[in-house]
């Protein structure tokens, strides 16, 4: 009990003092608002320590919302990991989600290599419920150096549901930023994709720009 009261307080102070990355990404057929950021506890001495806290607010407006269809949409993703390094980045992990239809519990295993420059983040979770969806959510950013104050920043995100119930739908959403970076700020062109379905599937594409700026 002392171990999670220490780490809700942990979180607290942490939270306060990170860096937040904003994305505003306006497509041609909606906008959306992204808040993303991973954090390591710090331990006694300052340095990491083995929690990472991942952190996820998204929500997204269609241009063509009506009262009864196309309404805004929103998910919260809150993660903790325990990463030991025998695990070589491998580590359990603990998820959960709210969505604008429902509450999901998630576990799993995440793989997580973070570097100043380049960030590959990983998992494979499975619902707590019977008859669970299983989700694979892939994060790659890759931010090499320009010039002395110039960035390239490239990010590739990937976002799979596999239902493990007949009947249901699969979904499978691809995102792409590629733009420059200067200091805190981030702006270029950006596309989404989605495919949802079971035998046949839908497909919806979302194209613009996007600024990102780190608070």
């Amino acid at each position: 009990m002392r171990t999670i009261i220490a780490l809700i307080f942990s979180l607290a102070y942490e939270v306060g003092t990170t860096q937040i990355p904003v994305e505003i990404f306006a497509g041609h057929e909606r906008s959306t608002v992204d808040i993303m950021f991973f954090k390591f506890f710090k331990n006694k001495e300052g340095k990491n320590s083995r929690w990472l806290f991942f952190n996820r607010n998204r929500a997204s407006i269609d241009y063509r919302m009506t009262q009864t269809a196309y309404l805004p949409q929103f998910g919260f993703t809150e993660a903790l990991s325990y990463n030991h390094p025998g695990l070589k980045g491998f580590a359990p992990v603990v998820v959960g989600q709210v969505l604008s239809w429902g509450v999901y519990p998630k576990a799993g295993i995440q793989y997580a290599h973070i570097r100043k420059n380049m960030t590959l983040f990983t998992w494979l979770v499975s619902e707590t419920a019977q008859d669970p969806d299983i989700d694979y959510f892939l994060l790659f950013r890759y931010t090499p150096r320009l010039s002395e104050k110039l960035n390239l920043f490239c990010q590739v995100e990937s976002v799979n549901t596999f239902p493990t119930s007949s009947g249901q739908n699969y979904s499978f959403t691809q995102r792409f930023r590629l733009g420059l970076q200067h200091m805190s700020f981030q702006l270029g062109a950006g596309a989404d994709f989605n495919q949802s379905g079971h035998t046949r599937f839908v497909t919806t594409t979302n194209l613009g720009g996007f600024i990102r700026h780190e608070f």
